[in-house]
């Protein structure tokens, strides 16, 4: 009897140790907000160092994240254009202009058709001689009904983007001299067919 009762005093003793968690409990540590005796004016968070900057958020090209030189509007891509600027501006385009702007950029998507305010078609004379830099800015910051993009869509794809909206734009309003290779007789539009009665239907 005198072993069991030392025996069961062990296993009741092992378990109160293992529950004691104290150690887990007190932390030394701050939650978000919580006040603190230790810093003079009792708040536990702490203002960043003066100039501290974030691990991948340097941003010293002021064209390239703002769209801008100063106040004037950037009025060039800031990098070359190819077809995988294209591909990756209409993926993204596709993704996040189409419900407002429509796949052809004329401003009838689906929420237009269903009440939202309607935008601008690119295709008007006023946004195809916008800067390019316009459109980098309104997916940056928004203008009238349309809200920001900026946490959606990365810098480097809002240029993306108005590069394939400066493609949209061109597709609507080509010259047969801007294709290149391209036969301009074959690009011209059809002469119409002269009206009956007057002499245009000649025979072999």
């Amino acid at each position: 009897m005198r072993t069991g009762g030392r025996l069961l005093l062990a296993i009741a003793g092992a378990v109160l140790l293992t529950a004691c968690r104290q150690d887990m409990h007190n932390q030394p540590k701050y939650r978000g907000l919580r006040a603190s005796m230790f810093f003079a004016d009792g708040s536990s968070a702490r203002p960043l160092v003066e100039g501290t900057i974030a691990r991948g958020t340097l941003q010293t090209d002021e064209a390239f994240f703002t769209g801008k030189n100063g106040t004037a509007m950037v009025t060039e891509l800031p990098f070359p254009v190819d077809a995988a600027v294209l591909d990756r501006g209409e993926e993204r385009f596709n993704i996040y202009c189409t419900p407002c702007h429509d796949r052809t950029g004329s401003g009838r998507g689906m929420v237009v058709q269903r009440g939202y305010r309607q935008p601008p078609s690119f295709h008007i004379d006023r946004l195809r001689n916008v800067e390019i830099g316009h459109f980098f800015d309104v997916m940056t910051n928004g203008f009238g009904a349309m809200p920001d993009y900026r946490a959606q869509v990365s810098p480097r794809d809002r240029w993306n983007i108005a590069a394939y909206i400066r493609a949209l734009q061109l597709s609507q309003h080509a010259a047969a001299a801007d294709v290149p290779g391209g036969d301009p007789a074959k690009l011209a539009p059809p002469t119409p067919a002269p009206a009956a009665g007057h002499g245009g239907e000649g025979r072999d």
